[in-house]
């Protein structure tokens, strides 16, 4: 096992405490591998380093990684378990089960708490005697609903508070196209209200067979005094609310709130359900595919996704429902019921009604595997299994994680500007993209420009992380840089780094004669790859994406005349000019080399225009 320098392992086994508490695994660069609780810190922590002990094979290859760790202690072990959640979210261990999507679920708020309720949506479940409805896994279906109830009741959508804010205002104008009732001007008293709020009520509970009877009836009144738009309007409301029904079809007798829990895995790849039943009927399901290794077992997968689930919703209900067992069953339970002021039951069926709830979520997890699948697996190929390739290709010893590719644009002249794009895991992070304008380098120098943007880049870098500057994303080191360019460019950085005093890995994505990707220079070594790799393919969206932004910076500044040309700065020059001597020279220092009478074969130029051109580059005045 790797060990930190100034890490004693047994001296800090001894200091262990005999309370309960979180640890936090580090490895040899200081980065927290796993999270775990204990509810007594010395007992479970040393346990890890016990060679007698019958490990999986997960926790041998964590330990061997571990070269240090730390501990915080707790009250109590519900405290512990609180606190691993948190750290989990925070650091996103490598060992750890990871479940991504920590997104909180759209509700549908009725405020019968207050005078007058009205009907909103919210992501907040709050203690507050409200009516809450869901949570609803589409922000379309809960708009829709909340669309729909104001077309079938006029209740009021405003923000005023009653009674103090009645006969403030003069009704507004969904009072006078028929969407409100004007309470605000006591224009319906509160019992007729309340009675619309308690058809709305019914609806959001799915029973909407009165409300189409109702409507039914409206329609054929409506089309019997043949007021024809009227029974129309009646028409599509009843198909609205048909389709709102339609999203709650699957019931059962029982009148709980339930979540029921499932997953089907195959080697690393994992997919949860959930159901969601509110008031006996599933109003709605969400599918998760956390991270977690192939030799993890069910029983800690579950146990995991659960901790990390019921951290991340605002709603908790009475009866949870799963596939398997769980460990640290009773603490759960109680950290549960303490969250939401009541008894919490998780159950694991054998037989019966909610057994047949888990195989139907089991199925529909399933189902998402296999559609998802050869997604994934593409997916996988393209980005890991592609940096896979390019590591043994290079026989590096390291995974590239993080790469850093960096292109010089000079448009016809125009100063010159840098570009960086990142690649983590093989997919644009485009978060961590940076643009640089030259400051130092006059004319289409790109090796000089690129060093200036690797020095400028790296020395953010040791700045941020020595605590000098704010940091502002450039805190991060790379696993390698990707260069546009060739040998020339790979020395411009590498100048620049050593000069920073940073050791990163450098390659240059060298271009055929048909300026496509043809491979990498590495170590002074061309590698030639087969176009149809996906190595192949990752370099070559790489040193796309690095030129397509380079070029996409540039073309703003010019538009935004931020930027311009060093021919603009010459007498007898002016844009047409300018544009022939680039067309027919290609680049500025083409122009810079020529004589004045090679000068005077652009189109549009004079002798005097080239003398002109001339002189300026030579420095005569």
């Amino acid at each position: 096992m790797k060990k930190n320098n100034t890490f004693n392992l047994a001296e800090e086994l001894q200091k262990l405490p005999d309370q309960p508490g979180v640890y936090l695994m580090k490895n040899d660069d200081d980065e927290i591998i796993y999270v775990g609780k204990a509810k007594i810190l010395k007992n479970r922590v040393r346990q890890y380093f016990q060679k007698n002990k019958q490990h999986s094979v997960k926790v041998l290859k964590m330990v061997e990684n571990i070269a240090s760790f730390e501990y915080i202690v707790t009250n109590n072990e519900v405290e512990a378990l609180i606190l691993e959640n948190n750290l989990i979210k925070k650091y996103d261990p490598h060992y750890n089960i990871l479940l991504k999507d920590d997104k909180t679920y759209p509700y549908i708020k009725v405020s019968v708490n207050e005078m007058f309720p009205r009907v909103t949506v919210t992501r907040r479940h709050l203690k507050d005697k409200a009516k809450y409805f869901g949570p609803y896994t589409s922000g379309l279906a809960v708009k829709e609903s909340i669309e729909l109830i104001h077309r079938l009741y006029p209740i009021r959508s405003c923000q005023k508070s009653f009674p103090r804010d009645t006969g403030k205002e003069r009704p507004c104008l969904n009072y006078h196209i028929g969407k409100c009732k004007a309470p605000c001007n006591n224009m319906i008293s509160r019992e007729e209200y309340d009675s619309y709020i308690e058809k709305v009520l019914d609806f959001l509970n799915g029973k909407t067979k009165d409300i189409i009877a109702e409507l039914t009836e409206k329609m054929e009144t409506a089309s019997e005094n043949l007021e024809f738009e009227q029974a129309a309007e009646y028409r599509d409301i009843i198909g609205a609310v048909k389709k709102v029904s339609e999203r709650q079809i699957i019931e059962n007798m029982a009148e709980n709130n339930r979540d029921v829990i499932a997953f089907v895995r195959e080697n690393a790849d994992v997919v949860f359900q959930v159901f969601f039943i509110r008031g006996g009927v599933i109003t709605g399901r969400e599918s998760f595919m956390p991270e977690c290794t192939p030799d993890t077992d069910d029983t800690e997968l579950m146990t995991d996704f659960v901790k990390q689930f019921y951290s991340g919703t605002p709603y908790i209900p009475k009866e949870i429902i799963l596939q398997c067992d769980i460990d640290d069953f009773d603490l759960i339970s109680s950290w549960l019921s303490q969250t939401k002021g009541q008894r919490v039951n998780i159950l694991v069926p054998q037989k019966g009604e909610r057994h047949n709830l888990v195989n139907l979520a089991k199925e529909n997890a399933k189902v998402v595997l296999e559609r998802t699948g050869n997604r994934l697996k593409r997916e996988y190929k393209q980005t890991l299994g592609a940096l896979e390739e390019i590591k043994q290709l290079l026989g590096l010893d390291f995974d590239l994680n993080r790469i850093e590719s960096y292109d010089i644009s000079n448009t016809q002249g125009f100063q010159n500007i840098g570009a960086m794009v990142v690649f983590e895991q093989g997919k644009p992070k485009r978060s961590d993209y940076r643009k640089f304008k030259i400051k130092s380098v006059i004319g289409a120098d790109d090796y000089a420009s690129m060093e200036e943007v690797i020095t400028r880049r790296f020395t953010r870098y040791v700045n941020e992380n020595s605590g000098e500057t704010q940091k502002t994303g450039f805190d991060k080191l790379p696993d390698a840089i990707f260069t546009d360019g060739g040998k020339g460019q790979m020395k411009s950085v590498q100048t620049a780094l050593d000069n920073v005093g940073v050791n990163v890995l450098v390659c240059g994505m060298v271009k055929d004669d048909r300026h496509r990707t043809r491979g990498l220079i590495y170590n002074g070594k061309e590698y030639i790859m087969s176009p149809h790799s996906e190595a192949f393919k990752l370099i070559t969206r790489i040193q796309d994406e690095v030129h397509r932004f380079a070029i996409e910076y540039h073309r703003k500044l010019r538009a935004q005349k931020q930027i311009h040309s060093i021919l603009d700065d010459i007498p007898e020059i002016g844009e047409k000019r300018r544009k022939a001597l680039m067309a027919y020279f290609g680049d500025i220092n083409a122009i810079k080399a020529a004589e004045v009478d090679e000068l005077a074969k652009a189109d549009g130029m004079t002798a005097k225009a080239a003398e002109q051109v001339y002189n300026f580059f030579c420095g005569i005045k």
